[in-house]
């Protein structure tokens, strides 16, 4: 390795194939990451393939995408249609219910050559955020807390690291972050004994954490993201994590408020970011990309941990637990 940011940086492309000017870009060392969206996939031999195509590449790359359930699930056709977890939330056999969907979606997830899902949301729905709504579990933080570390539990038994977001929490603050820059104007303590609960509890459960792009302007002028209190002094000394730190789409309006991609870059792996996302803008990605080429940081060696544990297998639905997670979230009426 040489002395740039190898890995620091998770990218996209745009279409169901790599084009050779994808395949350049994947061979650049700081490129740690590729996150695959909705206009990447026609169904799961498709994905497999294109999958296949990456590692032929770059095997150590991190394949990611955002399949937590509901509206946000990019993985649709041939694919379970997950439920929003605030529809898990008020069955009577929640918990249970939760570690099951945990795990289907995991096993689906790997069953393609991907390595994780960005999941589960630990947002609470204060019922203020339409962008985060049902994608929560809950609005009291420790039921919340109580489901999301069961969706974590079938999560890590189909073999998928978790990645809690949005931390410390976006379910008060109104705007959305794709197209704004929100602010919760909430004390520090106000939000530890709310949002901040379900990643205090769930702290040691979690392989990873990805930061809200909202400023909470009575704790830090910056958004979380990019705030050094936030995710060194609270995340990592307060509440003992020791997993990785994803950032939010730094194309997203919410990052802006630093400067163009380079400048976003730079300040989201100075604040503590492991690996900055940098998605649906190559321009900005080729930006960010040059600006860790010129930066000196060390390599995070967490990134590693995320890697999917389980084998590609394509017959997953002939398990007998694939047959009882389907049943259950039948007769729950959250699935067809």
């Amino acid at each position: 390795m040489s002395s740039g940011l190898q890995g620091s940086l998770m990218v996209d492309v745009a279409g169901t194939w790599l084009t050779s000017e994808d395949r350049q870009f994947l061979r650049q060392p700081e490129v740690g990451g590729l996150i695959i969206f909705a206009r990447n996939i026609e169904h799961p031999r498709q994905v497999r393939e294109l999958s296949a195509a990456i590692r032929a590449i770059r095997p150590d790359l991190l394949l990611a995408v955002d399949q937590e359930g509901g509206r946000v699930q990019r993985l649709r056709q041939g694919f379970v249609r997950l439920p929003p977890m605030r529809a898990i939330a008020d069955k009577p056999d929640a918990v249970l219910l939760a570690e099951q969907c945990g795990w289907l979606m995991a096993t689906e997830v790997l069953a393609v050559g991907l390595d994780l899902s960005f999941a589960p949301v630990l947002d609470l729905d204060h019922e203020r955020s339409a962008v985060v709504g049902s994608r929560s579990f809950e609005g009291d933080p420790e039921r919340a807390a109580l489901l999301a570390g069961a969706f974590i539990r079938g999560m890590n038994a189909a073999g998928m690291a978790a990645t809690g977001k949005h931390f410390p929490g976006h379910g008060w603050a109104e705007a959305d972050s794709h197209v704004a820059i929100p602010n919760d104007e909430r004390s520090l303590e106000q939000i530890r004994a709310a949002d901040l609960v379900p990643f205090a509890r769930l702290s040691q459960q979690l392989a990873a954490v990805m930061p809200a792009h909202v400023i909470y302007p009575k704790v830090d002028s910056q958004p979380a993201g990019f705030s050094k209190r936030w995710l060194q002094g609270i995340l990592r000394d307060e509440l003992k994590f020791d997993g990785v730190i994803f950032s939010d789409d730094l194309s997203m309006a919410g990052a802006h408020v630093v400067g163009d991609a380079a400048s976003r870059i730079e300040a989201a792996l100075t604040a503590g970011c492991d690996m900055g996302l940098v998605c649906n803008d190559r321009a900005a990605a080729e930006l960010a990309l040059s600006a860790a080429q010129r930066l000196k940081v060390k390599p995070s060696s967490r990134i590693a941990r995320m890697r999917g544990q389980a084998s590609a297998s394509t017959d997953y639905r002939q398990h007998p637990r694939w047959q009882a997670a389907l049943q259950a979230l039948r007769a729950a009426q959250l699935i067809d």
